[in-house]
C-alpha cells in the first residue's frame, strides 16, 4: 500500500481539512510543507504529469505575485511557469496529493477521499 503524501501549507484551510480526512482514515501519510521543503523542478514536473495537469491548471490567480508578474496578460511556457512556481510558491494551488503512481490537486479537500 502506497503512503499518501500531502504537499501543503499548514496555514491553508483546505490543506488542514484534507489532512484531517487522511488522519481520520488511519491510512499512512506524510505531510510536506513545501515552503520549508521546496519542490525541485523534477518533483513538481512529475507531480503535474501524474495528475494529468498543466502548470497553468494549478496557478493561484488571486495571489498578489500573480498580478505583479502579469501572468494573466502574458503567455508563458510550461517550463517558465514551473520555474516561477518554484521561485514563488504562493503561485501553487494546494494541496497537491500523491499516492503511488497517482497525484491530484485536492480542491475541494474532499477530493482526497479518492485516495483513501
Amino acid at each position: 500500500m502506497s503512503k499518501i503524501i500531502i504537499y501543503q501549507k499548514p496555514t491553508c484551510s483546505t490543506c488542514r481539512e484534507a489532512l484531517k480526512l487522511v488522519q481520520a482514515s488511519g491510512k499512512p501519510y506524510e505531510a510536506v510543507n513545501y515552503y520549508e521543503t521546496p519542490f525541485t523542478k523534477a518533483q513538481l514536473t512529475r507531480l503535474l504529469k501524474k495528475a494529468g495537469l498543466a502548470a497553468k491548471d494549478i496557478l493561484r490567480a488571486k495571489e498578489d505575485i500573480y498580478k505583479t508578474l502579469g501572468l494573466a496578460k502574458t503567455s508563458r511556457s510550461e517550463d517558465e511557469l514551473i520555474d516561477l512556481m518554484l521561485k514563488h510558491p504562493d503561485l501553487i494551488q494546494r494541496p497537491l496529493v500523491e499516492k503511488g503512481a497517482q497525484a491530484m490537486l485536492a480542491r475541494p479537500a474532499e477530493a482526497i477521499t479518492q485516495f483513501l
